[in-house]
């Protein structure tokens, strides 16, 4: 999810933890809970970081091994250290089980996004992406602010409001991921071109009735379109190229990275004066009639790389930096 939304989840729990009788009266332990839940609410993402190195660096790495099941602990582990160590009157066992549960919850949370995460790492490199809740989620966000502003002007008891939260978002989440299977097993049925063999991708937007579609044909290309209110609309069909280009631009760094992030690539070449440009996008990211998160490889006649990139890009930067035709 993103980093708003993280953010209220982690105020959310702070308000949870008031149900933690140590919690609730002893200040001391109280204040290192609550920063330690944020800490964690926010301590996976710290690989951001890494687009200060480069795009290629954070493609690869954001959401990986952060996000692994030995760095649920080291964050925990770290962020209670720090915080007991500072605050040495705070009990360190109710500060360690409730930043677990934040960061634990990062984690968990991010699985049902279409980014995803490797949290299953060190046993697999897999990205696992259930495709249930988008990026960020109004009814996730709205629902932390109500109990969060309830809670800050005290018009309620955390002991009240948090668990009615939780109840809610638990049921929230328990509704989307049956809603995501019965559309898709309905697919098929919804798409007049349905072809034996054709796989579909559903992909949540911040409307609850709208789903972004794509479906890998039988022939290479994807399908992309959208399904409002079970009506089913494609926009365009995604053709990829065969092309020896192609064949060499898989040897370079920016697109291992971009095919080691992505099973939904489809690559295009444009010959140019000095020998080609292949462009590889991935088409779950369409928008505006574009697909902005690409990697790019300039090459002579020979294949040789002149250039490459990885990362999000407009079709008009692409024109204006790279020479990428339309």
């Amino acid at each position: 999810m993103d980093t708003v939304s993280h953010i209220a989840i982690g105020l959310g729990l702070a308000g949870l933890s008031q149900l933690d009788p140590l919690v609730a009266e002893h200040s001391v332990t109280a204040t290192t809970v609550f920063i330690g839940v944020m800490l964690g609410s926010q301590a996976p993402d710290v690989d951001t970081l890494l687009k200060l190195k480069s795009n290629e660096a954070y493609v690869r790495n954001h959401r990986g091994f952060s996000h692994s099941i030995p760095m649920l602990l080291v964050w925990t582990v770290v962020i209670t250290a720090l915080l007991s160590w500072s605050m040495p009157a705070s009990n360190w066992q109710h500060t360690f089980a409730w930043t677990g549960l934040a960061v634990v919850l990062h984690v968990f949370t991010d699985l049902f996004n279409t980014y995803g995460t490797q949290a299953v790492r060190p046993f697999s490199e897999e990205w696992i992406s259930w495709n249930i809740i988008s990026l960020f989620d109004p009814f996730i966000f709205t629902t932390h602010l109500v109990a969060v502003t309830l809670w800050g002007f005290n018009l309620l008891s955390p002991i009240l409001i948090f668990p009615i939260l939780y109840v809610l978002l638990i049921g929230y989440f328990v509704w989307r991921t049956l809603e995501h299977r019965r559309i898709l097993r309905r697919m098929p049925q919804l798409d007049p071109e349905y072809n034996n063999g054709e796989r579909y991708t559903i992909i949540p937007t911040v409307s609850w009735s709208i789903w972004n579609v794509v479906k890998k044909q039988t022939d290479g290309a994807f399908r992309v379109g959208q399904l409002r209110r079970s009506r089913l609309m494609w926009k365009e069909t995604a053709r990829c190229d065969s092309h020896p280009a192609i064949e060499a631009s898989k040897m370079q760094s920016a697109v291992k990275t971009f095919l080691y992030f992505t099973r939904y690539g489809c690559a295009t070449v444009q010959p140019t004066g000095y020998g080609y440009i292949v462009r590889w996008v991935d088409v779950r990211y369409r928008h505006r009639k574009q697909y902005p998160f690409v990697a790019l490889v300039k090459m002579n006649s020979n294949f040789e790389p002149l250039d490459t990139y990885i990362g999000w890009i407009s079709e008009k930067q692409m024109k204006h930096q790279y020479g990428v035709q339309s």
